[in-house]
């Protein structure tokens, strides 16, 4: 492939931003404006922005000037168009919010306040600081959609100059566009900032794939535009017999990130894609929208399953259309969309059309249902300040791709694809959710992680048996947010003492797998900093926290283990592996110690390795050598440090099998709790002939039992069997090596 030439492939902004540009704007267009109002904004703007200057060079004003360009294109109103040009100066300058809100009104003063990051907070790391930044819009956004309008406009000026900014910064901001801020212009059906925003995206985090199927898109130019003429020409000599005047027809070529997903991910060739050509015909009325749909079947052949009702059934951002996909004299196939002008205005501008073409939006209930998935993502994550988990939510409800289902009632639930029926039970009814307990789609029954297709009758099974809830494992079932949300909340008030139970569990198994040894006396103190940024107030909320999904323990463990270094200091060092019990079988244990002949060999509790394990030795004070697996935390966090690393020594499994014995490890078993379930366990280690040295079981209250069984096994090799042996007995969910 030819090197690629960025000025071939850089979409750069075309128009020159001035105060001038923007005057003669508004007056061109038919909406009515406070003029002064907008020139003095830009005044203060350009007197605070004053000397600064854009990554380009260019002076700063240019930037405001270019958001309430595009602002006004999408007919946005005078206080939009003000906030567009102050959204820096907050943020930015030392110009104060009250000042702007005496100079401009309650409107302006909020908006511009709902568009400027948080300063930095002493206990927020670079992630939280974000994921506060991007909750505080959304909370914003919810109080005024105008807040998310300015900040897409805002990114997308950005994004038509990230050429000027290092590369490093180019993939970070061009891959949070398209996780964030790309799904949400989708969400808000502004389908014009959504689109630019997905190509400018995928030409710096793919420019290769970018200028591959631009060249083959140019390639295919010429015999494109004629075969749309042609295509245009001939619907229109046929709708002039019918219609007067003519309805409108417009061509429409799929965008470049389009192609690239169905070429890419969905491993189509270019001309395979039904709809990379299509047709537009916007006619007056809905009654009219069919009646050009039966003449185009009428001329056409019509593809089977390629017919799509969006008017009758709307997309959730509004969007409404008939599609279908038809073949044209050459064989070729190309899709038609018919719509009306209001649905048209909306497929342009989504929600930013109430302001281009209505007054008074503010306040509408209609409006307030369109925007309830603001608050359901808010309201999920008030707890979590996991940046990469709100980024998830935000992509994963909002993802273009939707399903649509039916509940027996013929009500349609629309949902992102990849839900299953946990998802839709829940988008149901919370408490359906909870008592669900069996699904059936199209009158068939599903597991739990069966996923919805479009057009199917799903039915949700519940029962009324008292203490029924929703299983953990339903969490990585799940797609949706708010399905998320509620199980962890149900978990959250339901099962508190359980919670606490299995939270302080997980957090000592952390301890002890990192060697942190913190008296309980002083363990509240030494989580105090984590306490505070989860809002929990006691130990015991902390712990709940924990075991019911608030609390990611793999996000806080570095930061306590950091810490735990800190206070603690050379005594961590000192009396690592102190705990652990030595197996005093001497050069007898299968493990070979380079350069050290006739010492204690003790295997490591916190990683119990195994036959077939990767191992490394640690030589310690009084007793012997600890072997450790390679990934061991401890070996990991341990090994670089200028005291103990001269300690740890290469070891390696001996090759003969006579001396080897065998070796204890822990498997916890979780299954639905069940009469005989023990019994099926222990028969079936006992037709492998494995030892079993302790049992325990434990009942939880969600239906489920945990077992945790001690038994000795040869190796790796035999342990995989094992796990495998007991997979397959009835009711066993899972099977993993405990920590212990």
């Amino acid at each position: 492939m030819e090197d690629i030439n960025e000025k071939d492939y850089l979409i750069e902004a075309k128009t020159e931003y001035t105060i001038d540009a923007l005057i003669q704007k508004i007056l061109d267009g038919e909406k009515q404006y406070d003029l002064s109002k907008i020139v003095s904004a830009y005044e203060l703007a350009d007197r605070y922005h004053s000397g600064q200057k854009r990554e380009s060079g260019e002076p700063y004003i240019t930037h405001p000037l270019a958001v309430a360009y595009i602002l006004l294109e999408l007919g946005m109103d005078t206080d939009t168009i003000c906030s567009a040009l102050l959204h820096d100066v907050v943020e930015d300058t030392d110009c104060s919010l009250e000042y702007l809100h005496k100079q401009f009104g309650t409107d302006v003063a909020m908006l511009v306040n709902g568009v400027t990051k948080l300063k930095k907070v002493e206990i927020f790391t670079k992630d939280e600081q974000k994921a506060e930044n991007i909750r505080k819009i959304l909370l914003a956004m919810s109080e005024d959609i105008r807040v998310i309008i300015i900040k897409l406009a805002d990114r997308l000026h950005n994004m038509r100059t990230l050429n000027f900014c290092r590369e490093e910064k180019r993939r970070i901001i061009a891959h949070e566009t398209m996780n964030i801020y790309a799904p949400i212009a989708h969400r808000l059906g502004i389908r014009s900032i959504k689109d630019e925003l997905e190509d400018l995206s995928f030409y710096y985090l793919d420019p290769y794939a970018y200028a591959e199927i631009d060249k083959q898109m140019k390639l295919r130019k010429d015999g494109r535009d004629q075969l749309v003429e042609e295509i245009k020409e001939r619907i229109r000599e046929r709708l002039s017999q019918d219609f007067d005047p003519v309805p409108q027809i417009e061509g429409r070529v799929k965008s470049n990130y389009g192609i690239y997903k169905k070429v890419y991910r969905d491993g189509k060739e270019i001309d395979q894609i039904y709809d990379r050509y299509a047709v537009r015909i916007i006619v007056n009325t809905v009654t009219e929208c069919y009646n050009v749909l039966g003449i185009i079947h009428d001329m056409f052949k019509p593809i089977p399953n390629r017919f799509k009702d969006y008017i009758s059934t709307p997309k959730p951002n509004m969007y409404q259309s008939l599609h279908t996909t038809v073949i044209g004299r050459q064989g070729i196939p190309f899709e038609v969309q018919i719509r009306t002008w209001e649905m048209h205005r909306t497929a342009e501008y989504g929600i930013a059309a109430h302001w281009k073409y209505k007054e008074g939006v503010k306040g509408s209930s209609k409006d307030d249902n369109r925007l309830a998935w603001i608050r359901q993502i808010i309201e999920s994550q008030q707890e979590s300040n996991d940046v990469e988990e709100i980024v998830r939510a935000i992509k994963n409800d909002l993802a273009p791709e939707d399903v649509f289902a039916f509940t027996p009632k013929g009500d349609m639930i629309t949902l992102p694809m990849g839900s299953t029926v946990i998802d839709f039970a829940y988008a149901i009814h919370t408490q359906v959710g909870h008592r669900m307990c069996g699904a059936k789609a199209d009158k068939k029954m599903v597991s739990y992680d069966y996923q919805i297709k479009t057009g199917e009758i799903i039915e949700i099974l519940t029962t009324n048996v008292e203490g029924h809830g929703p299983s953990r494992s339903w969490l990585n079932m799940c797609k949706t947010n708010e399905a998320k949300s509620k199980i962890r909340s149900w978990f959250k008030k339901e099962r508190r003492e359980e919670n606490i139970f299995e939270g302080r569990n997980a957090l000592e198994r952390e301890f002890r797998r990192n060697m942190i040894k913190v008296p309980e006396e002083e363990l509240e103190d030494f989580l105090k900093l984590d306490m505070r940024r989860h809002n929990c107030e006691t130990l015991d909320d902390f712990f709940a926290a924990i075991g019911y999904g608030g609390v990611q323990l793999s996000k806080v463990m570095q930061r306590l283990k950091a810490e735990y270094n800190k206070k603690y200091g050379e005594k961590v060092t000192a009396e690592i592996n102190e705990d652990i019990k030595p197996q005093r079988t001497k050069n007898s244990s299968g493990v070979i110690v380079d350069g050290i002949d006739d010492c204690v060999i003790k295997f490591a509790q916190c990683c119990n390795p195994l036959p077939g394990d990767e191992i490394i030795g640690f030589i310690t004070r009084g007793h012997g050598i600890s072997i450790h697996k390679c990934d061991c935390v401890n070996y990991q966090t341990q090994k670089d440090k200028p005291d103990s690393a001269p300690r740890w020594v290469h070891v390696k499994w001996a090759a003969t099998k006579e001396n080897n014995g065998y070796f204890k490890t822990t498997l916890d078993i979780i299954a639905v709790d069940r009469i005989g379930l023990l019994a099926d366990v222990s028969s079936a280690l006992a037709m492998i002939n494995i030892y079993i040295h302790e049992s325990a079981s434990r009942e939880l209250k969600n239906g489920n039992a945990i077992l945790s069984v001690t038994l000795s096994v040869a190796g790796m090799e035999q342990l995989n069997s094992v796990i495998a042996k007991i997979k397959k007995i009835k009711n066993v969910i899972s099977v993993e090596r405990s920590g212990k």
